[in-house]
């Protein structure tokens, strides 16, 4: 019932059907307004009044793509209304209009036409009803003013959400090249000891000495698969950052599941296939991925349960976080990295991130990650 009650509001609140119910409204008020005057025996002004509400409110289907077309369309049928029946301008239609130009067009242009729409509208009332024009221009302006309100506050609250979204992904991309680091530098140290032992053995024992290379080798292809994940990674303005990331890796995520249960959010953990060592990259992006999935369980799906599945296989490593909540899942906002964070992490890992609810109820974060295939003389 709940999520019936989410899609039907979901479904109003469309601008297409927000717009043509306002239409409909309008129009039908006015055809009853003129079948109901014609019916008492009504004046002719109020019959032909009526008549122009419900053809300028037709125009208002139009008023979010093309504001300044609909508000000359409507100001004109107020014009006609004013000469024709001496009416003042406070048509319903008009003053939508008018807050139409202000809320879909920019601050200069909004109020360059509402200067513009005063002054006719006061010559014209002063020629067929002198006496209004203040009355007038500032109904005009406020219409205008208050549509300008509402295009700033949208505006702003776009900004602080883009803004909230790139330093999400900015912190992960920090955090991504801090470990990524870590890992290159501890290659390069352990192949700088190889070669050295390498270089000092190879007279006194060949043989020796060639194995401690043919290791070298092996650790520089590692390195080498590390570096070419770092590539797209762009770290800026991290000098100081001193987050730690030992402990994290696929190894740990039975910890993660206790601490997840102990903050609220029942979850179990499934590992299938042979457990293998993992790539520190790789390692890392696993247990990010599924750090990020529980905590957006517990914060947008209260009440849950969740359920971790992580399955080895030769060529990749797949993980699956589900759980049967209903809340809205985050895009980036919060305090994590967020979903646009998670998908960097796995793309720069070379594998695909799939998200989304379940048709079932609750939300599903999938993510797969190639592995690298080691040669024979390797294993």
């Amino acid at each position: 019932m709940r999520q019936a009650v989410r899609a039907a509001w979901r479904t109003i609140r469309r601008p297409r059907v927000l717009d043509t119910a306002l239409v409909v409204v309008l129009v039908g008020f006015g055809l009853i307004s003129t079948v109901a005057g014609a019916l008492s025996g009504a004046a002719t002004d109020i019959l032909v009044s009526a008549a122009l509400m419900s053809v300028s409110s037709v125009f208002l289907l139009f008023r979010r793509s093309r504001p300044i077309a609909v508000m000359a369309a409507v100001l004109t049928a107020d014009l006609l209304n004013i000469f024709l029946v001496q009416a003042g301008f406070s048509s319903i239609p008009t003053t939508i209009a008018l807050y139409s130009v202000g809320r879909y067009t920019r601050s200069g242009r909004a109020w360059a036409l509402a200067s513009v729409a005063c002054l006719v509208n006061g010559i014209a009332v002063y020629l067929a009803k002198p006496g209004n024009q203040i009355g007038i221009g500032l109904a005009a302006l406020l219409a205008i003013g208050v549509g300008q309100y509402f295009r700033l506050r949208h505006e702003l609250r776009e900004r602080r959400e883009q803004h909230a979204a790139e330093t999400a992904v900015r912190e992960e991309r920090r955090r991504i090249a801090r470990e990524l680091h870590d890992v290159v530098a501890h290659h390069i140290s352990v192949i700088n000891v190889l070669v050295g032992a390498g270089r000092t053995t190879m007279a006194t024992d060949p043989a020796q000495a060639q194995d401690v290379l043919v290791t070298a080798e092996r650790t520089a292809r590692e390195a080498m698969t590390e570096m070419r994940q770092l590539l797209h990674v762009l770290r800026a303005e991290d000098d100081n950052a001193t987050e730690d990331s030992s402990g994290v890796g696929a190894a740990t995520l039975p910890a993660l599941i206790a601490k997840a249960a102990g903050g609220g959010l029942p979850a179990s953990l499934d590992v299938r296939g042979d457990v293998v060592p993992l790539p520190s990259a790789v390692d890392h992006a696993v247990y990010r991925i599924v750090q990020e999935a529980l905590t957006n369980s517990r914060k947008h799906a209260g009440g849950a349960r969740a359920s971790v599945l992580v399955a080895y296989h030769r060529e990749a490593v797949e993980v699956e976080v589900l759980d049967d909540g209903v809340g809205h899942k985050s895009t980036g906002s919060g305090g994590g990295f967020g979903l646009g964070g998670m998908a960097e992490r796995v793309a720069l890992c070379g594998g695909q991130l799939q998200t989304g609810p379940r048709p079932e109820g609750g939300f599903r974060v999938h993510a797969r990650i190639p592995l690298p295939v080691l040669r024979k003389e390797d294993q």
